[in-house]
C-alpha cells in the first residue's frame, strides 16, 4: 500500500521540453538537492543501505492524464540476486514540477518487499495532464537518480501532437544499446517497447558483451540477474529516466518462440518445468518494468494487454501475442486453420470492442510480431513465417476486416530485427484488395549486431516483387520515431552506424507519412 501526501497540483503552466538529469549528472543533481529532502525523526533511524542501492536507476511508465507509474528496484549487488536483506524496506518518493524539487506536488512511502525483488511500483495520481514532472526515491539514507516523466493529455483534448519512439529487440551479446543515446536527444513523449527486452540465451565467448551467469535463466533469481545486467546499460538507463515507457513482452523474455504454455523444445522442457519457468520469468518481468498492479503475476499468468489514451488524438492498444496463442503451425494448411488464435477469445474481443468504440483520431496497435504478410518464396507459391501473424491467418483476416472499419489504424511492431514498413491489405491472397492501414516494423536496438548490408540486400531484394505491400526494407540497427498530429503521422527511421562500440553516429535513414483518412503509408 502506498501512502500519498502533499498539496494538490497547482495551475502553473508546465515547462517545455528539456533534458532530464541522467547518469553521473543525475547523481550530482540528486546529491546537490538532498538537503531539500530532510528525513523526519521517524525515518532518521532507518538502517543505512549500501551506497549503490539504486544501481538499476529509475523509470516511469503507462502515463495517464492524472498519473503515472514510478519504478525503481533496490539492488546494491545486482548481478547476484540484488544483495538486499530479506525484509521489507521503506522507500520514500517525491514528485515535483521542477528538477530542483522546489515545488513538490506528491510524496509518499512505498514498501520494497523481498518477494518482489525489492522493486517499487508507485501508481501516482492527482497530477495535471500533459506536462512534465520530476521524481526521485530515498531509502536507507540513499538518494536515487532523478527521473523525468510526462502525463498524458487531458481526455477530451483534440489538438496538439504526440511523439512516440518505437523500440524492440535489445540483445546484450550482440552490441551496445547506442540507439537510445539518439532517442534521448529526440525527446519523445513516450517510448513504446514491443518485446525482447532481454534475451534468455546462454553466455557466448564470442559476444560483443557476454551474458552474465553460466547458462539460460530458469529461476526467478537468474531472470533477475539477467534484467539487472541489461538495466546497467547506460544509454538504456538514461532513456528510462527521461520519458515514460509503455512495454509489452515477446518471446525472449521467457523462451524463444514459446506459445502459451508450450516451450520451443518440449522434448527438453517438461510441461511442469516450463510452467515453473514461465512463473519465474513473468515475476522478474513485472519486477523490472514500470507497470501497474494489474500486471502483478498470478503464477504462470500475467495481464499485459491494456489500453492507453492520449486525449482524442490517439488510442494505444497494447497486445499480448504470446500468452494466449495456439502453438505455431508447421504447414501452410495449419497456418490457415480457423481454430488457430494469436490473441485468445477474450483479448480478441477486447481489441475489437476498443477499435469499434474508439473516439480517437488515430488507433494505434502495439503488436509484438508482424501483421503484414512476409512471402519468403521468390516466384510462384508462398512461404511464411509461422511464428508471426502469417501463421494465424484466419484471425488476422478477421482483424484486418475490423481495421477497414476503423478510423486511421496504424500497427507498431518489433521482432524482425529489420525495418519493414508496409501497407496492410484486406486480404493478402488477393493482391488487388483494399489497403486498410499501415504497419511499421521497427528495427532492433542491437539484435543481429552490425549486419552485413550487402548480404542483406542480396538475400531480401529479390523478395520485394512478391511483397508489393512493402514500402521500405532495411537492416540497420535503430528505432522509429513518430510525430502524431491531427492530420498525419510523420515517421522517421533513425539508425546508427554501429552497436559494437559504446558510442555511435545516428542519422535518419528514411522519412514516411501516414495521412488521416487515407489508409497506407508513403515514403516522403
Amino acid at each position: 500500500m502506498t501512502e500519498v501526501t502533499g498539496p494538490s497540483p497547482t495551475s502553473t503552466p508546465g515547462p517545455g521540453r528539456r533534458r532530464v538529469l541522467t547518469g553521473g549528472a543525475a547523481a550530482l543533481g540528486a546529491a546537490a538537492s538532498a538537503q531539500l529532502w530532510l528525513p523526519s525523526a521517524a525515518h532518521a533511524a532507518e538502517p543505512a543501505l549500501a551506497e549503490n542501492v539504486f544501481s538499476l536507476g529509475v523509470a516511469s511508465g503507462d502515463p495517464l492524464p492524472d498519473g503515472v507509474v514510478l519504478w525503481t528496484r533496490l539492488a546494491p549487488d545486482p548481478l547476484t540476486g540484488g544483495g538486499m536483506p530479506d525484509r521489507p524496506v521503506s522507500v520514500r518518493w517525491q514528485v515535483a514540477e521542477d528538477s530542483r524539487f522546489a515545488k513538490v506536488v506528491r510524496t509518499g512511502t512505498a514498501q520494497a518487499r523481498p518477494e518482489y525483488g525489492h522493486s517499487v511500483h508507485v501508481d501516482v495520481r492527482g497530477l495535471r495532464p500533459g506536462r512534465a514532472y520530476w521524481y526521485r526515491f530515498k531509502a536507507g539514507g540513499r538518494l536515487s537518480p532523478t527521473g523525468r516523466t510526462r502525463t498524458a493529455p487531458e481526455p477530451l483534448a483534440t489538438g496538439g501532437s504526440l511523439r512516440i519512439a518505437l523500440a524492440s529487440c535489445q540483445n546484450w551479446q550482440h552490441g551496445y544499446f547506442t540507439p537510445y543515446a539518439d532517442m534521448l536527444d529526440q525527446d519523445p513523449d513516450v517510448v513504446l517497447f514491443v518485446g525482447d527486452y532481454i534475451y534468455e540465451s546462454a553466455p557466448s565467448a564470442t559476444a560483443v558483451r557476454r551474458h552474465e551467469g553460466s547458462g539460460e535463466p530458469y529461476s526467478v533469481e537468474q531472470y533477475r540477474n539477467r534484467y539487472a545486467q541489461y538495466r546497467s546499460d547506460p544509454d538504456l538507463a538514461a532513456m528510462h529516466a527521461a520519458a515514460p515507457f509503455v512495454v509489452t513482452f515477446d518471446d525472449h523474455e521467457v523462451d524463444n518462440d514459446y506459445a502459451g504454455q508450450d516451450p520451443q523444445d518440449p522434448d527438453k522442457q517438461a510441461h511442469d518445468a516450463f510452467v515453473a519457468r514461465l512463473t519465474a520469468a513473468y515475476q522478474a518481468y513485472y519486477e523490472h518494468m514500470p507497470v501497474r498492479a494489474t500486471a502483478v503475476p498470478d503464477g504462470p499468468h500475467i495481464r499485459m494487454y491494456r489500453r492507453l489514451e492520449f486525449g482524442r488524438l490517439a488510442r494505444l492498444n497494447v497486445l499480448d501475442t504470446r500468452q494466449f496463442r495456439s502453438d505455431q503451425a508447421t504447414t501452410q494448411a495449419g497456418a490457415q486453420d480457423p481454430s488457430m488464435t494469436m490473441l485468445g477469445a477474450r483479448q480478441k474481443q477486447w481489441l475489437i470492442d476498443g477499435l469499434r468504440r474508439s473516439p480517437a483520431r488515430w488507433n494505434l496497435i502495439a503488436s509484438q510480431i508482424m501483421m503484414a504478410e512476409t512471402d519468403l518464396k521468390i516466384g510462384a507459391g508462398k512461404l511464411w513465417y509461422y511464428d508471426a501473424w502469417d501463421g494465424y491467418q484466419a484471425e488476422r483476416n478477421a482483424l484486418l476486416a475490423e481495421l477497414k472499419r476503423t478510423q486511421n489504424p496504424v500497427v507498431l511492431t518489433g521482432d524482425r530485427h529489420l525495418t519493414m514498413v508496409s501497407d496492410l491489405k484486406e486480404d493478402y491472397a488477393r493482391p488487388g484488395s483494399a489497403v486498410v492501414g499501415a504497419e511499421f516494423v521497427g528495427t532492433s536496438i542491437s539484435s543481429n549486431g552490425n549486419q552485413d548490408q550487402a548480404a542483406f540486400r542480396k538475400e531480401w531484394d529479390p523478395r520485394m516483387a512478391d511483397n508489393p505491400h512493402w514500402k521500405l526494407l532495411d537492416a540497420h540497427r535503430g528505432y522509429h520515431l513518430f510525430d502524431v498530429r491531427h492530420d498525419r503521422i510523420d515517421a522517421r527511421v533513425r539508425v546508427v552506424d554501429t552497436v559494437t562500440k559504446p558510442t555511435a553516429s545516428p542519422r535518419t535513414l528514411a522519412s514516411l507519412r501516414v495521412r488521416a483518412g487515407r489508409p497506407g503509408v508513403d515514403l516522403v
